[in-house]
Parts: structure tokens; sequence; C-alpha cells
């Protein structure tokens, strides 16, 4: 994440550790998650779609360009700050990706996960029944 600074991605301030834990201080967002705020709000006009939409893939656009997949991009990783923008969270599960490469594995959050992926999984699954 360190490599990782734009207006739309999570800060990180620092990284401590000892022979116990890994600590990260992250950038502070007030606003909570996407997710809650959808669910609050029920729905988004149209202008605030385009614009949360075009913050996130500014950061999805810019994580790219410096081969880091996120891998887990969801509304409960969406952050809001004071000021309703987004902030990309939870690069738990983010990989670099070299360029012409593809990731083999799958992961993140199941409910989230594209057709694609949930299919080959699917495969895999009725040819080990099988």
């Amino acid at each position: 994440m360190k490599l990782i600074e734009h207006p739309h991605v999570l800060g990180l301030s620092d990284v401590y550790e000892n022979k116990k834990y890994l600590y990260l201080v992250l950038e502070h967002v007030s606003g909570g998650e996407l997710f809650d705020y959808l669910v609050k709000k029920g729905r988004l006009t149209p202008k605030e779609a385009r614009r949360f939409f075009r913050q996130i893939i500014s950061a999805l656009d810019f994580c790219h360009s410096h081969s880091i997949c996120h891998r887990d991009l969801k509304p409960e990783n969406l952050l809001l700050d004071e000021r309703n923008n987004i902030k990309i969270a939870d690069f738990g599960m983010a990989s670099l990706q070299p360029a012409g490469s593809l990731l083999e594995t799958s992961c993140g959050s199941p409910h989230y996960a594209c057709p694609e992926v949930i299919r080959v999984n699917l495969d895999l699954y009725i040819c080990q029944i099988q």
C-alpha cells in the first residue's frame, strides 16, 4: 500500500511490527462504508453514482498502472471521507500482477465474485464429484 498514493485510496501513514503483531497506521475517514451509506439512503442519484464511479475508476486505474490488483472490491471496502469522497480500503487480498500475466487464484468475497470466477469454480467442483 505504500506504493499507492492517490486521493481515492486509503492512505497508509506508517507500519510498525513486533514479534507478535504488525500494525498499520491508516488515514482516518469519518464517513463510514459505502455499503452502509447505500442501505441508509436506499439509492444514489445519477449525479452521485457518476461521481462515485469516476472516483473508483480513477483509483483502480492508478492501482492497475502500478501492477496492483485489489481482488476484493465491494461496497464494504469503499469508505467515504467527510466530503463523501470514495477511499478504496482493505488491500489484504491485493496482489502484484506483472504486465501480460493473469492471476490464477480466486479470492475475495463470493457474493461479489464475477460470473466467470463462479463458473470456473463450479466447473472444478463438478469435475471433482464425477
